[in-house]
């Protein structure tokens, strides 16, 4: 059956280990994905490698430390890499679209529907649409995940079936498999706790910012929206198909959540919250498991500076963070009404909008 697919291919896959692009490799993701679209599914590309295809044509000896370096190399690079992309493509007749987003653009949710009709269209028309960060003004992404998280954005704004993050190692393992051989992988994980993030390590390549963590990131992001995830090793003809089938050489993170609305992906992954709200036990059930939304009666304390509309976190009793949601009330307000039943907060406040603090319409779990 025909799906939706959202492909990341990591700098360490694209480039040499000195730098600069390694245009075999380039060449046979792009048949893996030509053949998945004659497989009759839709597919997108999140890249990395503007700064490793950059660098050595800009004359640095290694890849640049320095911001504006990276910027610089990137301006270079991207320019490298999708000509590359255009001709591996073109061999397979298939036409390339570039995207460029940086994390500012997904704080936006006009920004966001703008973003997603675009892609429509063009998968519509049967192009590829390849999706990078827009490393020359960005300041953020030359320090997080290697793209990790803007594939799992990317994957949740167009509701794909599949994310496929492709790494040098084939998933997940319970150590590093180079250097302990009674390392064992997983194969399905169903829930990301603790000690799946301890199993994570760092970056792998040093022509990458990339590592399992930033994956293990992805993947929280990605399947808290609906969409399941494969981390692993495409190096083989087949083996794209094979991951998107399930029987690929990775780790599978499962999903049973249904995929969220626009609205819900950026409130709980693309807003920038303002504020923070700490509640009681009660009120931690009521939102997180009963489906309720969050009364004054609940709220413990009040940390920053808001105003009714703003995105605030909410932490439970014990610190840990709940979800986010859009307040009703100033930040003063709040702070004078906490921990008030119903008719006390109607008769503290001469007037009320509405009485929850979050609606349960206007949060999400993020627990």
């Amino acid at each position: 059956m025909s799906s939706r697919i959202v492909v990341k291919i990591g700098s360490s896959s694209l480039t040499t280990e000195e730098g600069g692009l390694d245009r075999d490799s380039i060449a046979f993701f792009a048949g893996e994905i030509a053949a998945l679209m004659q497989n009759g599914h839709e597919v997108l590309l999140v890249t990395s490698g503007a700064v490793a295809a950059g660098f050595r044509e800009i004359g640095y000896a290694h890849r640049p430390k320095l911001l504006h370096e990276k910027q610089a190399a990137a301006a270079v690079g991207q320019a490298l890499l999708m000509q590359a992309y255009q001709q591996a493509f073109a061999a397979h007749r298939v036409t390339t679209a570039q995207i460029l987003l940086t994390r500012t653009d997904f704080h936006s949710r006009k920004r966001m529907g703008n973003a997603g009709m675009t892609v429509e269209e063009l998968l519509k028309q049967g192009v590829i649409p390849i999706f990078n960060e827009n490393d020359t003004v960005s300041v953020d992404e030359l320090k997080f995940g290697d793209n990790d998280l803007l594939s799992a954005l990317v994957a949740n704004l167009v509701k794909a079936q599949h994310l496929v993050i492709l790494t040098d190692t084939n998933g997940l393992y319970t150590a590093d498999p180079r250097k302990d051989p009674s390392a064992t992988r997983y194969d399905r994980i169903t829930e990301i706790t603790a000690e799946i993030y301890a199993y994570a390590g760092g970056s792998g390549s040093s022509v990458g910012t990339g590592g399992m963590r930033s994956k293990v990131d992805a993947a929280k992001v990605a399947t808290r929206g609906g969409v399941p995830v494969f981390v692993g090793r495409v190096n083989e003809p087949g083996d794209m198909l094979q991951a998107v089938e399930g029987t690929g050489k990775g780790t599978y993170f499962e999903t049973k959540l249904a995929a969220l609305s626009r609205k819900k992906q950026w409130l709980g992954f693309m807003s920038t919250p303002l504020g923070t709200v700490v509640v009681d036990a009660g009120a931690e059930e009521a939102l997180v498991h009963g489906g309720h939304s969050l009364l004054p009666v609940g709220v413990r304390r009040v940390l920053g500076t808001f105003h009714a509309g703003d995105v605030v976190e909410v932490l439970g009793p014990d610190d840990t963070l709940l979800g986010r949601g859009i307040v009703n009330y100033d930040d003063d307000q709040l702070r004078l009404i906490a921990g008030l039943p119903s008719g006390e907060v109607i008769q503290t406040l001469n007037s009320i909008h509405r009485l929850e603090v979050i609606h349960r319409d206007e949060w999400i779990t993020l627990k």
